[in-house]
This record gives C-alpha cells, structure tokens and sequence, in this order.
C-alpha cells in the first residue's frame, strides 16, 4: 500500500515508519511543520498532536483516504466529525487508544474483572511529555469497566507506556498490568488495522479490540 504517515519523525513514528516498509508498504514520512499531499495514497496514518490530527483528517477523509489515527487527546467533537466525514466520503476511519495487542488484553481482563471485584482504580504511567492526561488507554478501560473507576495518572522521564487495573476486596488484591517497553508494540496494531482497513465500514471504528477475533 502507498502511506502517508503523519508525524513521521516522532517517537511512535520514527519506529512506525521502517516497520511499514519492511511489511513491503511505501511510504511517505511527513514531519512537523511540513505540508501532507494526500492524493495518490491508499492510507494514511496520524501518530501526532491533537490539534493537528483534526486537519490532518478531514484533508485526507474528504480526498476519500481512509485513515488510521493513533493520536490520544481527542475529544467526542473529533470522533464525531471523522465519522461524519468517513461516511459521506465513503471511507473508514480507524482510531485506537493503544495499539498494543497487550494492552487491549489488560483492558479485556480488567472488564471482565469488575463483575466480581466492583472495587477498583487504575494506574497510568508515561513519559513526561505525553500531552494528555489521563492517558486515552485508562480513559478507555474506565469506560469499559463501568465509567466510574478512579484515574491516577504519572508523568516521569524514563517511562513509556504502563497501566495497572487494582482491583481489592476482603483480604485480597488483584492487579491487572500492562508494560509497553519500547514503541515496537504497537507495530502489530497499526499493520493489523492497515490489513482490515478496507473491510470496514465507512465512518468511525474505535479500538483494538473490534479488529480481535
């Protein structure tokens, strides 16, 4: 496939972009600060900043390029405006908190989890210079747990994506962790999204775990 990725020269990007072209895709790096030409693309890929991805979308969805975005920070306004769009031009728009198979895992256990044990709160660690917080995985579990699980968010260098799911009752306590240790992780995600691109439905997917049998 011939990609755009947006937000080439960052961290998820600067692992992202090789990985692609060793999967046999082409691509096309675009940086901060540079202008994307999304004709000519078969997808495009958005690991950026919340206030870019926005244009970012609605340039390649209303040019009918179905998009993949792992951007975190977005707000219900976003995902609606790509679903909007994804669906008057007739093309998918798919968007994760995480691509990490891992994490979907924890998040899956952890919902399972909160039948039994209602008492619970979550643990989100990142680097220092992750923009939003709480993380858009925690905020996603929460949701996915009921929507009223407490969230504690960390911002320390040396970090790079963790979580844990605390779950207590009467002389017990189970945790549900999840370690991303280096961006590599989310290189299965994003090539599993790029292969069930086509196969979705026109408009907004959100997460991982639709794609996961």
């Amino acid at each position: 496939m011939r990609i755009i990725l947006l937000g080439a020269g960052g961290k998820v990007g600067s692992v992202l972009g090789p990985k692609l072209e060793e999967a046999g895709h082409e691509v096309t790096g675009i940086g901060r600060g540079e202008t994307p030409d999304f004709a000519g693309h078969d997808a495009a890929i958005d690991f950026t900043l919340p206030d870019s991805v926005r244009a970012n979308m609605e340039a390649a969805l209303g040019l009918g390029v179905p998009c993949i975005v792992g951007t975190t920070g977005l707000g219900p306004e976003d995902l609606d405006g790509f679903d909007r769009l994804g669906k008057e031009r007739g093309v998918a728009c798919f968007v994760a908190p995480n691509f990490a198979v891992g994490a979907v895992l924890m998040m899956r256990f952890a919902q399972e989890a909160v039948s039994y044990m209602p008492n619970a709160e979550i643990v989100e660690l990142h680097d220092e210079k992750k923009v939003d917080a709480p993380s858009g995985t925690s905020k996603a579990t929460a949701e996915a747990m009921g929507g009223n699980v407490p969230i504690h968010s960390v911002r320390l260098p040396g970090l790079v994506a963790h979580q844990e799911v605390l779950l207590g009752g009467p002389g017990q306590l189970l945790t549900i962790r999840h370690d991303t240790t280096s961006r590599e992780a989310f290189v299965p995600g994003v090539l599993l999204a790029l292969e069930k691109l086509s196969s979705l439905e026109a408009g907004l997917t959100v997460g991982l775990e639709k794609l996961l049998k």
